[in-house]
């Protein structure tokens, strides 16, 4: 045996103390630096919380100053339709002018209280898609509710010489909504699709159906309305939901979004299928209410 002096631990045993020595060093090591990454990371989303807070509160403050300027600029324009309307109709009893400019000015006249009247009705869009949604729900049977929106909305159709067609479900079909917000979103629907055929071949058979398809082993029910126009392109179908995206002359591009928003608000989904030269059908799938 190896003698050592007193005091002296042995090799294997100064060997071991060492190594447990650099062990511990090494995890305070890792410790720390876990412990400063640790900090970064939290460092870092909390600055992203408060950029994302500043900036929800920036969008809001901004929402309010756009809601009244629109509120602002619908009364001057309530105003300027008023009086163009009591331009026009002074123009036409005015003694001593040609009839034929006569004429001209009341059309100028007429043209400009049109104008100023779709601003109007691109600011009550406004109003309506951006404000906050209000629902007051109450039990309806969704039959009803279609065959109410069909009666209404059947002159329209015959105009455009559209065909309208309803399928309701055999039994009725009990939905917690907002009947006159529902009717709204569903509107917007029957009108878009009817403009679509309108601007169609004339040899395609105009038809617009609304069909009630009760779903009870999902719990839901759905409205389809469904129409044999020219269908949309993939393209447009990526942004149709986009606020003021719109295809259509003069529209404010706010009718999708708002039936859409509409519906989410109603616990429902608005999907759509389309096949270009063979129509779409747009589908309001609501939760069942109980019987």
């Amino acid at each position: 045996m190896r003698p050592y002096a007193v005091g002296m631990a042995p090799e294997p045993f100064a060997s071991s103390f060492a190594n447990a020595v650099a062990g511990f060093g090494a995890g305070l090591l890792v410790a720390a630096a876990a412990g400063w990454w640790a900090t970064r990371v939290l460092t870092r989303r909390a600055r992203q919380a408060e950029g994302r807070a500043r900036a929800a509160e920036h969008l809001a403050e901004i929402g309010s100053m756009t809601g009244g300027l629109a509120h602002e600029i619908k009364n001057p324009l309530s105003t300027i339709a008023m009086n163009t309307q009591l331009l026009a109709e002074a123009i036409d009893e005015l003694e001593g002018v040609d009839s034929q400019e006569a004429g001209r000015l009341v059309r100028r006249a007429g043209t400009l209280k049109r104008e100023v009247e779709r601003l109007g009705d691109i600011l009550n869009d406004f109003l309506e898609f951006a404000g906050e949604m209000r629902l007051s729900p109450s039990r309806h049977d969704l039959n009803q509710v279609v065959e109410e929106l069909a009666d209404f909305f059947l002159p329209q159709a015959e105009s455009q010489g559209v065909r309208l067609r309803v399928e309701l479900a055999t039994e009725p079909a009990w939905v917690e909504i907002d009947s006159t917000r529902l009717k709204q979103a569903i509107l917007n629907l029957m009108i878009n699709a009817t403009q679509a055929m309108a601007s169609a071949d004339a040899e395609i058979a105009k038809e617009l159906m609304l069909r009630v398809r009760p779903l009870p082993r999902e719990g839901s029910i759905e409205l389809h309305v469904t129409d044999t126009g020219p269908g949309i392109t993939e393209e447009t179908a990526e942004r149709i939901f986009r606020p003021y995206f719109t295809t259509k002359a003069g529209g404010s591009g706010l009718g999708l979004p708002t039936s859409r928003r509409i519906i989410q608000a109603s616990g429902g989904e608005l999907s759509f299928t389309s096949e270009a030269g063979r129509g779409s059908d747009f589908v309001i799938a609501l939760p069942l209410g109980p019987s």
